[in-house]
């Protein structure tokens, strides 16, 4: 099944419930980032969790998520649009750390002594901007306690990514569970509850499940009307206009600088890795607009 969100809310309108099976968006982060096991969960979780909270915005809004930790991993970075659209990048992409116990160690690589950023374009003068400090580094947690603590909405978030034995994506995916206002307080211990008692996310969609019949599972017992589903894909807004945009910002004597030490000038995109060639004379004209 191809990559696609899930929408789903309860008929009382208490219950929120979106469903996101990533697995092939992120395969090509992996792939494009060149990221190692640990990094590639890490990223995967993050992209995922970008994917699901873009649900909750309409139109051309866009969020981005940003942790930023101690751990070898140092940065990482996720955009997502309502349309579906996702991308994201590493600032180290190897955190050659071993195992934790049988599993990647994330926590470490992101580091206990961080931040998550969360950053949304609601299409005003200037952009929602969030903070917390990381709550486990996990990922799944800080994005829920961010939801509790600055947005005042109970969320569950569950994300995983699971690796075949060459270190690609096998299988990757993860839900998003809020209650509305006007929740019983006992409801999100009954929730909490039916969460702890089913596999992992990722375990059943690698068993064939679907992303509705993990909102089934999740709300067991509710009735529930599909709100929409939106397929998801890797797509990254770069081109050669903003790369020379961001060469100007360089300023004449450094870019000066660089001319004198290069004759070709090249800008990777970090969230795509394409690579933008600008030879003197296009050099010559970004630096006469300056």
């Amino acid at each position: 099944m191809s990559d696609h969100l899930l929408r789903v809310l309860s008929e009382d309108g208490l219950v929120r419930v979106c469903i996101a099976q990533t697995t092939e968006l992120v395969e090509e982060i992996r792939h494009r980032q060149q990221s190692d096991p640990t990094a590639t969960v890490a990223i995967g979780r993050l992209a995922t969790g970008a994917a699901l909270m873009s649900s909750l915005l309409k139109g051309s809004q866009r969020i981005a998520l940003r942790v930023e930790g101690s751990g070898p991993l140092r940065r990482l970075q996720a955009e997502a649009e309502p349309c579906g659209t996702v991308r994201a990048s590493l600032k180290q992409p190897v955190a050659n750390l071993p195992l934790r116990q049988g599993h990647f160690d994330v926590a470490n690589a992101i580091g206990k002594a961080g931040f998550l950023h969360v950053i949304k374009d609601l299409g005003l003068k200037e952009p929602y901007r969030g903070m917390v400090q990381l709550f486990s580094s996990e990922i799944a947690e800080d994005i829920a306690y961010y939801f509790t603590t600055s947005e005042q909405t109970p969320s569950s978030v569950g994300l995983g990514v699971e690796l075949d034995q060459d270190g690609r994506v096998a299988v990757a995916g993860g839900f998003l569970l809020q209650l509305m206002p006007g929740a019983p307080v006992d409801l999100a211990e009954q929730l909490e509850a039916r969460i702890r008692s089913l596999p992992p996310t990722t375990e059943q969609f690698r068993k064939g499940a679907s992303p509705q019949q993990l909102a089934e599972g999740l709300l067991h017992g509710f009735s529930c009307q599909i709100l929409g589903e939106t397929p998801l894909r890797f797509c990254c807004h770069c081109s050669h206009q903003q790369s020379a945009a961001l060469l100007s910002l360089l300023g004449r004597e450094e870019l000066t600088q660089m001319m004198e030490e290069q004759q070709t000038v090249t800008v990777t995109c970090e969230f795509c890795r394409e690579v933008y060639w600008f030879e003197q004379a296009e050099l010559i004209d970004i630096r006469g607009r300056l």
